[in-house]
């Protein structure tokens, strides 16, 4: 990667214009930040979110990620099993807000649990709707390219907006930026993926003029795709076609005649990792994802019953993004906290969804079956830094663990954890690092977080 500068840091005598003054800052509005930011503004916080884009939703409708994940137990079969719950909390209250608007489907069967795809246009009205509800203010197309700090003490964070730079100061601050910038450009301690080795970013896209009956009578009910075909995809690949990974996923929308296609693996020209923090290597993404959109759209419109008449209606506005930074938090999820299914009393999300690593053809997945471990309060609260918590993907953790809990009904969970906590630390004075776990576990489940 080519040399930029990281660190940005001012001190409180910072000059730039003021652009407000708030108790609650939230940086990003993925499914974190809208959690963390209605969940503050609700309890009476002066609350900002900051968002880079136009529309909240970040890796779930820019991304088009586009399925709530993680919210019901696994199974042996679900095929023949009914979908469990085992997520509630803020994650419910969305999850019910959406199927008011009609903008999610009903559970549909993923390998050995379930999980539900949502209407992204939906999807932005319903967080902003909420968020604005609550109380709380946004501000979109604005970047934060800095921090404001004394010590180790955040004061605030500088924004770069069409109009310029301007400081927002704040009691508090939620980095739900997903890349953990606010603790990058602070220059404190992260790390990434298996060495620096990250999970590939993808590109969804939805297929329309589909005769989606006909399709699953051939595809069968499981969206994982069947052994035929991945044969039909060799078949595919010896007559010229590029098509990296052989086991798909395909789902039905919220839409008629349309399929929820996660289907690509986004690797350099080259074959080589990409690292999407890399401008070069993100802008490759990109250009190599279109490509193989088009690449997979012809193979399913001349291979798979149903898509003989189909079209690409829409593909995300930017690559999907898995895995980037992780803080380097007062406790971290283990590997083996996922796999051992382990609870604690300072859990405050539960996750059921397995381990999920999507590198090379066929991903690795590891399913927890009618269980769920719990993610640790510390993972949230950097191990250096004051006035700052994280919510999202860049909470503290290894890597295969990151690849089962950074998934959307686990975000919202923690953003309604830092939501709470920020509520606290605001008000009564008192550090993210004091906090303990147990007592935001209380507080969540006053909120329907049916922790036990």
């Amino acid at each position: 990667m080519k040399k930029y500068k990281s660190l940005i840091v001012y001190d409180s005598n910072c000059d730039l214009p003021i652009y407000d003054e708030v108790d609650v800052l939230v940086a990003g509005g993925g499914p974190a930040g809208i959690a963390a930011a209605e969940t503050a503004a609700r309890h009476g916080n002066k609350t900002l979110l900051v968002e880079r884009l136009g529309f909240l939703g970040g890796a779930s409708v820019a991304g088009y990620s586009g399925t709530f994940c993680g919210m019901f137990y696994g199974c042996d079969n679900p095929l023949e099993e009914e979908p469990k719950q085992a997520v509630f909390g803020w994650t419910n209250k969305f999850y019910e807000a959406l199927k008011e608007r009609n903008g999610v489907t009903k559970p549909q069967p993923y390998g050995k649990t379930f999980l539900v795809p949502h209407d992204p246009q939906i999807f932005k009205e319903t967080a902003e709707d909420m968020i604005l509800h609550a109380g709380g203010k946004i501000l979109y197309h604005s970047t934060i390219v800095g921090v404001i700090k004394d010590d180790d003490e955040f004061k605030g964070v500088v924004i770069d907006t069409k109009s310029g730079f301007a400081q927002i100061k704040a009691k508090a601050i939620v980095d739900a930026t997903g890349d953990a910038d606010i603790i990058y450009r602070a220059g404190y301690e992260y790390t990434m993926g298996d060495n620096g080795v990250i999970q590939n970013p993808t590109m969804i896209f939805r297929l329309a003029g589909v005769d989606v009956k006909k399709f699953f009578d051939y595809w069968g009910e499981d969206r994982i795709s069947p052994d035929k075909v991945t044969e039909a995809m060799k078949d595919a690949i010896g007559k010229g076609a590029h098509l990296p990974r052989l086991k798909v996923w395909v789902y039905h929308t919220t839409r008629p005649n349309e399929l929820f296609m996660n289907v690509t693996l986004i690797t350099g020209r080259d074959g080589r990792l990409l690292n999407v923090l890399d401008p070069d290597d993100h802008t490759e993404a990109e250009q190599v994802a279109r490509k193989q959109v088009n690449e997979y759209a012809k193979f399913f419109k001349e291979y798979i019953p149903g898509c003989e008449n189909s079209f690409i209606n829409d593909l995300s506005c930017e690559v999907g993004v898995r895995q980037t930074r992780s803080i380097v938090g007062l406790e971290r999820l283990r590997n083996d906290d996922v796999a051992e299914a382990r609870k604690r009393s300072d859990g405050i999300v539960a996750c059921p969804w397995p381990i999920e690593l999507h590198n090379g053809e066929t991903p690795y997945l590891f399913w927890l079956i009618n269980n769920y471990y719990e993610v640790p309060y510390g993972a949230l609260v950097p191990a250096v830094g004051e006035n700052l918590i994280v919510a999202g993907r860049n909470l503290s953790a290894e890597h295969q663990a990151l690849a089962s809990c950074r998934v959307i009904a686990q975000c919202f969970g923690y953003g309604h954890a830092a939501g709470l906590a920020a509520d606290k630390s605001v008000k009564e004075n008192i550090k993210f690092r004091d906090i303990k776990g147990e007592e935001i576990r209380r507080l969540l489940n006053l909120e329907d977080a049916r922790l036990g």
